[in-house]
């Protein structure tokens, strides 16, 4: 898969790539991601990638002509860092994983010309209801979710249990030693049993997600024994 990131400031990305699952995903060939410089698709004399806002105002607008020519070549689905666009969530990591290349824009400043939103944009992503000082931040959190969801990134297994892909939060994890001071490891996870062990684990995920995320659960489609579970730990919950 490619990702490219178009960024005013792409030395940002150099760290990004050449650390821990990312690296390893570039050098398997997994993936790339190409942080291109807006500046170098700027053409004037002093390489101006932004301007004032008409109509006044604080602040500066990214110019459309360096964005407008930087997607000339580019194929895919072109994504916005924006705090107006849709939230980012894991439901929309994996619908992007399966995309063969797609572009990020990290805006900076004020946010970047309208008519590069109307004409180029399919998509505006936002992290979360706060501002940072550009799309860069959010343009790697958007990179690292798909990454380790492209087939052979990671194990198949590893992200499935991670929090939200099932719908729910993940359950507690413990290592060695099995008692550290004073607090031991739950039995059922030391019995060998895995059937047990499944079932502890998915209990644990349902009520950690009832507990601090119910709205995750609203409209959920429970199976026979998600209902079970649940019923249990509702009980549980009027004991204490």
């Amino acid at each position: 898969m490619k990702i490219n990131i178009l960024t005013l400031f792409p030395e940002m990305f150099n760290g990004f790539k050449s650390e821990s699952i990312i690296r390893r995903a570039i050098e398997g060939e997994f993936l790339e991601i190409n942080a291109i410089d807006i500046r170098s698709f700027c053409y004037d004399k002093h390489k101006q990638a932004d301007d004032l806002p008409f109509g006044g105002g604080a602040g500066m607008v990214l110019k459309p002509e360096p964005l407008f020519n930087a997607l000339e070549n580019i194929t895919g689905k072109v994504i916005y860092t924006s705090p107006q666009g849709k939230r980012f969530d894991q439901k929309m990591a994996i619908e992007l994983s399966e995309e063969d290349e797609i572009t990020i824009i990290a805006g900076h400043y004020e946010g970047i010309d309208e008519r590069v939103i109307e004409e180029k944009v399919d998509f505006e992503i936002s992290i979360g209801d706060f501002v940072l000082t550009g799309g860069e931040l959010p343009a790697m959190v958007i990179a690292d979710a798909i990454a380790r969801l492209i087939p052979g990134v990671i194990k198949k297994d590893s992200y499935e249990n991670d929090s939200f892909y099932n719908g729910l939060l993940d359950h507690p994890h413990y290592t060695r030693p099995a008692e550290y001071r004073g607090k031991s490891v739950p039995d059922v996870l030391l019995s060998g049993n895995h059937k047990k062990i499944d079932d502890w684990r998915l209990k644990e995920s349902l009520k950690r997600t009832l507990l601090r995320r119910p709205d995750i659960l609203e409209g959920r489609e429970f199976t026979k024994l998600e209902k079970k579970l649940m019923k249990e730990i509702k009980e549980e919950l009027c004991k204490e």
